[in-house]
């Protein structure tokens, strides 16, 4: 079975932004990702890309063709028309008219699947997969009673063990900040240059993935099938991180050469960046109750201009700068009141 195609589409909730904007032209639609709607591909439509639902209704008229898979999470699927690809729906009811036409296979969790008479799937048909059961085994014999542990002495909680583990995190960093330079400059610093642009932005987005992640990758991993996926995308998750940090840390390398009035080759000046970034992130963090706030911040705004460039492959644009007009002479030359 093709489950690739569900794994992919749920990977597109995570990366793409949620408003997802579509092109008609002829009747001919362009891929969706609705959030919270209600969506209708009319007879005589047709859907050029995949269909994302996600807590909403869709409804595939009889005569509508969607040229793609067909995805409903925490919603209803209606299939009246024809879908050449797979379809998958988590959480509710799916439902295929005498008319419809699925060329691929149809997967229900945690929902139920009303066919009609007349209604062709073309792959194979998974509804409600069983979850896995876990045996706990019953000891014969009663233990034997626990000896207390040994007292010892928590290095983690040693103050200077943390400082030492803080500059070879920083170290180790910044060495690989020199080596992705070295063959990533140009994506490195359309990360940098959406940082600086709109900051603001970039942690919202940054957040939004933090709060999408774990609710994509649990998907992924109740699937079972899909657990490889699952480690695909938390690995991303963590090389977004990493790219969006080195990127910022660059950014800061930059502005300290500018501020002493040399001139460092862009390798040494992201490496030094970065270093001083998680030198002083890391100091932040060892103050008690608010210090995680710093690396969380610089996180979540490295993420969000991760995915707002996709890993520096999209070029970053500025908003045009609105320009004031000056006031005519004429409302200069007002004769005060008598």
């Amino acid at each position: 079975m093709r489950k690739i195609f569900y794994a992919l589409i749920l990977l597109i909730i995570l990366l793409a932004p949620v408003g997802s904007a579509y092109a008609q032209t002829n009747g001919h639609l362009d891929g969706r990702v609705v959030i919270g709607q209600d969506f209708t591909l009319k007879s005589g439509e047709t859907l050029e890309g995949d269909l994302v639902v996600i807590g909403g209704q869709a409804v595939i008229e009889d005569g509508a063709t969607v040229n793609g898979n067909v995805v409903i999470i925490g919603g209803s699927l209606k299939l009246d028309g024809q879908a050449t690809g797979d379809a998958v729906v988590i959480g509710g009811l799916a439902s295929l008219g005498a008319h419809a036409s699925l060329s691929g296979d149809m997967v229900t969790l945690g929902g139920s699947l009303q066919r009609a008479d007349g209604a062709v799937i073309g792959g194979n048909v998974v509804t409600n997969m069983p979850a896995p059961s876990i045996q706990i085994p019953v000891p014969s014999a009663p233990s034997a009673p626990q000896t207390p542990p040994t007292p010892r002495y928590d290095w983690f909680f040693n103050p200077i063990w943390r400082v030492a583990n803080i500059f070879f995190q920083a170290i180790a960093l910044a060495a690989l900040a020199m080596l992705l330079t070295v063959f990533l400059h140009p994506q490195l610093d359309r990360v940098a240059q959406a940082i600086v642009g709109q900051p603001f932005i970039a942690g919202s987005l940054g957040l939004l993935t933090a709060f999408l992640a774990p609710i994509t990758l649990v998907i992924l991993v109740i699937t079972l099938i899909l657990i490889p996926v699952a480690l695909a995308a938390a690995i991303l998750l963590v090389l977004a991180w990493l790219f969006g940090v080195i990127a910022l840390g660059m950014e800061v390398g930059g502005r300290f050469t500018q501020a002493i009035h040399q001139n460092w080759a862009p390798v040494l000046s992201a490496g030094f960046g970065t270093f001083l970034l998680m030198i002083v992130v890391g100091a932040i963090n060892l103050v008690p109750c608010i210090g995680w706030m710093a690396g969380v911040l610089v996180g979540l705004v490295g993420v969000g201009a991760v995915v707002m460039t996709l890993f520096g492959t999209k070029p970053f644009s500025r908003p045009a700068a609105i320009v004031a007009t000056p006031p005519s002479d004429s409302s200069q030359n007002i004769p005060p009141a008598a």
